[in-house]
């Protein structure tokens, strides 16, 4: 099974949101190679301890820690970006993690448009496609699942979203046809809510999403220290299959949809009936939502 910690940076508002950006950042390892993970990531903090200072229980919480860092201002700012960018280097060198990541572009939106939904529908289900055509780093088993855990988010609306998912999922066709019907079956329970506090996995994949964001809308700071191109360092741990970007996903929506790169490996035999009533389907929806 695979393991897919992630987080958030930005923020899903459409009405002067002081964000043009909504991007998620994840980090993806096996089960057979997490303890090994982890234990590589304990060397890393107690490595972060003695360089600069900062205690193994303190939470990294990227944007807090450099622009409202509280306890933590006792470590020099300069310094604290530092902790960051050897947190992004420390990644590079691993071979048994990969890192997805999704950009919704917020611009020239329309007002209905679901941020929240569009953004873990691309990130479930490039986890799910990636998956399945075994092209994650680790064990290649006949077979396998994965699950998601994340930092407190909006956990009724994640979890209505994943079992649709798991039942109706239509994913837009790059070649103008009508959608492909390709539920998530990789995908196992509903999203693990951990609180960043305790998972060191979780405080990874939130520096990570830190830096996406600062690449696309760097704050001063970290514009002026260099560390708007830290993202790039994580070049080697991205997963790059099915992109046409070159480091993440970027997502234009237009009319209230969203349109990103779809793996053209991925086909089913089953296409959604364009004739059918939108009122039967939701109805359908929903009666698999609350099973």
């Amino acid at each position: 099974m695979y393991f897919l910690y992630a987080d958030e940076s930005g923020d899903i508002g459409l009405m002067k949101s002081p964000t043009r950006y909504f991007v998620l950042s994840g980090l993806v390892v096996h089960e057979l190679n997490w303890h090994q993970t982890l234990e590589s990531i304990l060397n890393l903090r107690r490595a972060l301890k003695s360089k600069y200072g900062l205690k193994l229980r303190e939470e990294l919480h990227a944007a807090h820690f450099m622009h409202k860092p509280m306890n933590l201002q006792r470590i020099q700012k300069s310094l604290r970006l530092n902790v960051l960018r050897d947190v992004i280097d420390y990644q590079r060198q691993l071979t048994n993690i990969a890192i997805i990541n999704v950009v919704v572009d917020k611009q020239n939106k329309e007002t209905d448009s679901n941020i929240f939904e569009i953004a873990w529908t691309t990130l479930i289900q490039r986890f799910h496609n990636t998956i399945l055509h075994k092209n994650f780093p680790g064990p290649k088993n006949s077979d396998d699942r994965g699950i998601l855990f994340v930092d407190q988010t909006d956990e009724p609306q994640l979890r209505r979203l994943l079992r649709k998912l798991r039942r109706y999922n239509p994913v837009p066709s790059k070649y103008g046809t009508l959608p492909l019907a390709i539920p998530t079956t990789t995908m196992v329970e509903d999203a693990v809510h951990r609180h960043s506090q305790h998972s060191y996995f979780i405080q990874i994949s939130d520096v990570n999403a830190y830096f996406l964001m600062q690449k696309l809308a760097p704050s001063g700071y970290v514009k002026k220290k260099g560390g708007r191109n830290y993202f790039d360092r994580l070049d080697p741990v991205l997963c790059k299959v099915a992109k046409k970007r070159p480091l993440w996903n970027r997502i234009q929506i237009k009319k209230g949809a969203f349109r990103g790169p779809v793996n053209p490996t991925v086909r089913s035999s089953l296409r959604l009936d364009s004739t059918r009533s939108k009122e039967l389907i939701d109805k359908k929806i929903n009666t698999f939502i609350k099973h």
